[in-house]
């Protein structure tokens, strides 16, 4: 098995493969740590069928929070980046 060669486009497709299911697993891991984060901050009791006002209002604050400052960080980590390649 270590002996094995492939061609061009089948390395290409490969690669292609290996971003696509490193981006999806860091798209879950995202999601569990934002479930995670925001159910431990804002359900304070036991859940019924229907989240409380105050933890439906503190639910949406908190992914919308988490969303704002992870497209923050994105957008200020590919500036840094494309100023790199200017330099």
């Amino acid at each position: 098995m270590d002996n094995l060669k492939f061609d061009e486009a089948t390395q290409k497709e490969l690669a292609t493969f290996f971003e696509r299911e490193q981006a999806q697993a860091r798209v879950n891991s995202t999601v569990h740590t934002l479930t995670s984060m925001c159910w431990d901050k804002c359900v304070t009791g036991t859940p019924g069928s229907r989240f409380s006002r105050g933890e439906e209002s503190c639910l949406l604050n908190c992914v919308d929070r988490f969303m704002d400052t992870s497209l923050y960080i994105i957008k200020t980590i590919e500036g840094q980046r494309s100023q790199q390649l200017q330099s």
